[in-house]
């Protein structure tokens, strides 16, 4: 009788502790003030008119599954081409410290408006880390970065070089 008693005890704690080490791998449901609060500052920062497809075209009107996705239409200009990447692929890897430690040290090329991110508010970046978390993955990766000298084979936006100092100085 005791040798049951000890067996249904062990099995117990085995299970309690089953349950508590799952209850730590699980993920915490989000916060849907925080992801509404995303989505609102996904959609008013700009962030879907490079990284979401067809979205600048369309007017806004892509449906949310293809939100911030990334692109294959690159931007291209002395810097070489950039592509916006996929975001929600970028933001799976990353936890919420990682991303805004990213979001405040992001330095890239054009035409990412990168200081614009640094001086976010923390509460608007877990915010926007919250809506891309609840949107789950999606999309492929973007291209890779194109150095100047190598023309891209997807479409792109030209951007003409900056004038230069004496040409600046002339039209003054």
């Amino acid at each position: 009788m005791q040798f049951k008693r000890n067996r249904i005890m062990n099995l117990m704690i085995v299970l309690m502790g089953t349950q508590i080490g799952l209850n730590s791998i699980v993920a915490q449901p989000l916060d849907t003030q925080l992801v509404e609060q995303g989505k609102y500052l996904v959609k008013i920062g700009g962030c879907n008119d490079c990284h979401t497809p067809d979205y600048l075209l369309s007017g806004g009107k892509t449906p949310q599954k293809l939100w911030l996705t990334g692109s294959s239409f690159g931007w291209k200009g002395p810097w070489g081409t950039t592509y916006p990447p996929n975001l929600r692929l970028l933001v799976q890897g990353l936890t919420e410290k990682q991303w805004i430690e990213r979001a405040k040290n992001l330095k890239t090329r054009p035409p990412m408006p990168w200081y614009v991110l640094n001086e976010m508010k923390e509460e608007d970046l877990r915010a926007i880390y919250h809506f891309i978390q609840d949107m789950g993955p999606g999309g492929e990766p973007a291209p890779q970065y194109l150095p100047p000298d190598i023309e891209p084979t997807t479409p792109y936006a030209l951007f003409p070089s900056p004038p230069s100092k004496k040409e600046d100085n002339m039209t003054k």
